[in-house]
């Protein structure tokens, strides 16, 4: 009696195209080769608020991660689980000092500009108490807070990319927040040579190419 072959279930990842949360995690589908199902999350329509998403992610974020029975949500533990279960193309480096490197620029991203600028931030807070050009300026001001910071951090340690020649986690934390900061909060990257040389790297990338939010399949029309 022949036994029938069990196919692996399949990554479904639950995303919003405009997300730079969700863009870090596609570029790290991207990067090691993984195979995905894109599952769209439309935060203009508040799907993150649906009982069901909510089932999958309490804070009701995205993005979230359905591994077969495992549900990772937050972009720094989805890229942390992939690179523990998914070792092809390690992100983090074995040298424990530019490890340590790497997680603190995804930090500075993640805890630093990223919060200040986001969906929950605009709503909460800033909507209503000012106008569209000081939302702008609210975020213009952290972005270029915390890109100082990384310039200083990385200008005498970058290579190629961030960290060295080789593309690491740094890298996949710091593009989506250059390419927003460049293509939606109007960032003077003359300032900041060491990121905007990066930036010009990684979209020569195709791994890179491939997650710019413009693209995605939930994108807008002409965006």
């Amino acid at each position: 009696m022949a036994l029938e072959s069990i196919e692996p279930q399949k990554l479904k990842l639950y995303n919003y195209w405009r997300s730079y949360c969700s863009q870090r995690v596609r570029i790290a589908f991207n990067l090691k080769g993984l195979d995905y199902e894109y599952k769209a999350v439309d935060l203009s329509k508040d799907e993150q608020f649906d009982p069901e998403y909510e089932k999958l992610n309490p804070v009701k974020y995205v993005p979230t991660l359905v591994d077969g029975e495992v549900v990772v949500a937050d972009s720094f533990a989805i890229i942390l689980y992939l690179e523990e279960k998914y070792p092809q193309h390690p992100l983090l480096p074995k040298d424990l000092k530019k490890k340590a490197l790497n997680i603190q620029i995804a930090s500075i991203v993640t805890s630093t500009i990223q919060p200040r600028q986001n969906l929950p931030v605009e709503i909460d807070f800033i909507e209503g108490r000012f106008d569209l050009d000081k939302k702008l300026l609210w975020a213009q001001h952290y972005l270029n807070k915390g890109f100082t910071a990384l310039e200083k951090l990385i200008k005498d340690c970058a290579g190629k990319y961030a960290t060295g020649d080789e593309i690491q986690m740094a890298d996949v934390f710091l593009e989506p927040q250059i390419h927003a900061g460049i293509t939606r909060f109007e960032i003077d990257m003359s300032k900041f040579p060491t990121l905007a040389r990066l930036h010009e790297a990684y979209m020569k990338i195709p791994e890179f190419q491939a997650a710019v939010p413009e693209i995605q399949q939930d994108a807008p029309r002409g965006s």
